[in-house]
């Protein structure tokens, strides 16, 4: 089901400041692009076979800005590569977690993404994303 850890999803209040370490480590931002259906603005930083993706909020009422607002900056999701969404949502489904999206989304890059309630993952918000294929 599981292919590998695709990004790990970091909420920062601005790219600009948040991607400061990340390039006093020698990392170099990629890929920033806006998801108007998320109300964020994405950049990623690639780590070996994995990716970094800082998360800033566009509007106030974004998903992303009332994490911050309520646990601060810091780590938002793990997001798990998978070949087929709807059949990895209907396998979660089957084995007890809670759905926040019952169908794929649009994410970034052209990606379908669908969400895993925290209440159901031990805390921890988690994304399934498939690649797109063309």
């Amino acid at each position: 089901m599981l292919k590998k850890i695709n990004h790990i999803g970091i909420a920062v209040k601005s790219i600009e400041s948040g991607i400061v370490p990340y390039r006093a480590l020698g990392l170099q931002p990629e890929g920033e692009e806006v998801v108007e259906e998320q109300k964020v603005k994405v950049v990623f930083l690639t780590v070996g076979e994995s990716r970094i993706e800082l998360l800033e909020p566009t509007s106030p009422d974004s998903p992303v800005a009332k994490f911050i607002e309520k646990k601060g900056e810091g780590i938002h999701h793990i997001a798990f590569q998978v070949d087929n969404i709807e059949e990895a949502l209907k396998r979660a489904e089957a084995e007890g977690l809670k759905l926040i999206d019952k169908k794929p989304r649009a994410g970034a890059h052209g990606t379908r993404i669908a969400f895993l309630h925290p209440k159901s993952t031990g805390g921890v918000l988690m994304e399934l994303c498939e690649e797109s294929h063309g």
